[in-house]
């Protein structure tokens, strides 16, 4: 089910009415949780039911088995690891089967050998890369006694199926999630104002900006031959767009919504087109994955505790499995070792760690370093998202090489360019609330602390989705 569809309309109130009547007692609550959000899953295909349920049994049976086996460590490291291959392995069958088999028959037959490989015709189930993940930090949080085992299998499907961060984060930890369908809630007016906020910017970031720069790029990137080289960075800058209004869009939605329902969820962005390095850059998009990563490949590799060489070393390991995550693709491998090579060069220079706090912080505008800081840094995410968007390495290349060859400095006019100014009227907006949680948030600040003038915000902003909604999509992370 699609949060910008008309079912998801009709199935939030309904769902959000039900669980508070249901409040008085939290293990109705929670198994309705499960419910809600089976169906909200399985609304594409019931048959991706299935494998959510598998994941969560062996994972929660994981979990118990580590406890039974407290002091013999052997025993506890073979289950997590029985575990952990596992649910890669549903991963790897579902999401990578085909490319592997692919490449290693074009490597063989590149050396004289033919391989007789059959293709499996999947469906790769939507979200399977969040929920697996998930499923995961719990098992290995357990065996690192981060936290016990929990012994409430509602609360645990709960976890993993919870709908709103379900289909593309973000991606929980146990540490966070788990606790808090073991207590009991209440509803809290506050939270939930600020949730539908949250929720309503997200819905503009999505169905105004994003959707409506994907018109634009889907009907002119495979034509990229044809166009000079101003309007093919054009196009690119409007894909940088698109992916972050689409992404964080979603993502807005999903916290907002389960504020609704008196969770809080991790916070996946933090305006990250401010940021004055790659570093940063990453510091603040897809917090959730990047985080993730760090925490289970990165550290346990040593992290920035070792020699630069395996600094290095470790970079580009996560890198790339980070864009192997993203697809069954070389385009988002080299993605993701592109973005190593700059983190690498970044770490080498010592400088990775730099700009913890907000950009210009107590200053309206940013001086003139921090404006060169930002635009190197908009540049690199760009040319990395046209890889991204690419087909393959060869149509990436190839664009990336026709923006020098194909009349640089000419610009051909493109239907709906005016969708750039939702962009950047957007970026103006979240530049002078770059130090709140989301663009919506105005408490303390004049003259929104009048109800006035915050609902007179709000019904601007439903005219504006109403009026200038693109054709609706589904989101891109859907597919990852």
């Amino acid at each position: 089910m699609l949060f910008n569809s008309f079912e998801f309309l009709l199935f939030l109130p309904v769902v959000f009415l039900v669980y508070w009547l249901l409040s008085r007692t939290r293990k109705w609550q929670n198994f309705f949780v499960v419910v809600a959000s089976y169906v909200f899953y399985g609304w594409w295909d019931w048959r991706f039911l299935l494998l959510i349920v598998l994941t969560s049994f062996c994972s929660y049976g994981s979990g118990l088995l580590i406890e039974h086996f407290q002091g013999k460590r052997k025993a506890q490291h073979a289950v997590s690891a029985a575990n952990i291959i596992l649910n890669l392995l549903i991963l790897c069958v579902f999401k990578y089967y085909n490319f592997f088999m692919e490449n290693f028959d074009a490597l063989f037959q590149s050396m004289g050998y033919k391989m007789d490989w059959v293709t499996l015709d999947f469906i790769l189930p939507v979200g399977i890369s969040f929920y697996t993940f998930q499923a995961l930090s719990y098992t290995i949080d357990v065996y690192q006694k981060k936290l016990p085992a929990t012994h409430d299998v509602i609360e645990f499907f709960a976890y993993i199926s919870f709908f709103p961060q379900l289909v593309a984060g973000p991606i929980e930890r146990a540490t966070n999630l788990l606790p808090q369908f073991q207590r009991s809630r209440r509803f809290d007016y506050a939270q939930a104002v600020d949730g539908c906020r949250q929720m309503l910017w997200g819905f503009l970031k999505k169905m105004v900006v994003a959707d409506n720069c994907a018109a634009i790029v889907n009907e002119h990137w495979n034509n990229y031959g044809q166009l000079p080289g101003m309007t093919l960075i054009l196009l690119g800058v409007l894909f940088t767009f698109q992916i972050y209004c689409d992404f964080s869009g979603y993502s807005d939605i999903a916290i907002g919504c389960a504020r609704l329902f008196g969770f809080n969820l991790k916070r996946n962005f933090n305006y990250p087109y401010f940021s004055r390095s790659i570093p940063e850059f990453w510091r603040r998009w897809h917090i959730s994955l990047m985080t993730w990563f760090r925490d289970y490949v990165y550290f346990p590799l040593g992290g920035s505790r070792c020699e630069k060489w395996k600094i290095i070393r470790n970079i580009y390991v996560v890198w790339g499995v980070s864009g192997l995550w993203h697809g069954a693709n070389w385009t988002f491998i080299c993605w993701g070792l592109f973005h190593a090579t700059l983190l690498a060069i970044y770490n080498i220079m010592g400088i990775n760690t730099k700009y913890q706090h907000v950009v210009a912080y107590k200053r309206w505008l940013p001086n003139v370093k921090e404006i060169l800081q930002m635009t190197l840094t908009f540049a690199l995410a760009v040319i990395g998202w046209i890889i991204f968007r690419a087909e393959n390495m060869t149509q990436a290349l190839d664009y990336l090489y026709h923006i020098f060859t194909n009349k640089p400095l000419e610009i051909s006019a493109l239907y709906g360019l005016n969708y750039l100014g939702y962009a950047i009227a957007l970026l103006v907006v979240e530049w002078l609330q770059r130090d709140k949680e989301h663009a919506l948030q105005f408490t303390g600040i004049w003259p929104f602390k009048y109800r006035m003038v915050r609902w007179a915000v709000y019904y601007l902003i439903i005219m504006g989705i109403v009026v200038a909604a693109g054709s609706g999509q589904t989101f891109i992370y859907f597919q990852f």
